[in-house]
């Protein structure tokens, strides 16, 4: 999604061609590719993961390109005019600039894979906390089906605490944003 993201920003005719596509297909909820997840790869880990990853590309791609979009042209003239060009422009101006985008469609990628991964286990998987919540709702089971969504929303929280937070910290430390 990164890759595709900032490919979208810098090369117009790659934007016109699939910047639609990509956002048409974001819009497409993560348990809407189940069924295709399921023809293509079965019963498998495979298909949860198809739908995992489906699930958050298209954000990241998305939130990528935005910040990419939004860089001042100043910035990456100056970086041209001392010499800097193609992977080193990428490194050095494009992500720095656009990474509190970039966190912001990591953040979105994840919750949106998270919900796939749990929509994928409620309906073709035998194991899992999707698994588990479908399992008190066939017991009629209302404790069990409100642990375990708050068991999906605390690790949630803390994937966000744990992971998120400390790369935002790290990072915008490390360019001298905070």
């Amino acid at each position: 999604g990164m890759i595709l993201g900032i490919f979208m920003a810098r090369v117009e005719t790659v934007n016109q061609t699939i910047g639609s596509l990509v956002l048409g297909l974001q819009s497409i909820p993560s348990v809407a590719w189940v069924p295709l997840a399921i023809l293509w790869f079965g019963l498998t880990d495979a298909g949860i993961i198809f739908v995992t990853a489906i699930g958050a590309i298209f954000a990241v791609t998305i939130n990528v390109y935005t910040g990419v979009k939004n860089i001042d042209p100043s910035y990456i003239e100056a970086a041209r005019n001392m010499g800097a060009k193609g992977s080193q422009l990428i490194t050095t101006v494009l992500i720095p600039a656009a990474f509190p985008y970039m966190i912001t469609g990591f953040k979105q990628g994840w919750a949106f894979a998270w919900r796939g991964v749990i929509g994928a286990e409620l309906l073709f998987s035998f194991l899992g906390l999707g698994f588990l919540l479908n399992v008190g709702r066939q017991l009629n089971d209302v404790s069990q089906v409100i642990a375990m969504m708050l068991v999906i929303m605390g690790i949630g929280i803390l994937i966000d605490g744990f992971v998120f937070k400390r790369l935002e910290d790290k990072v915008m430390s490390r360019w001298g944003l905070r």
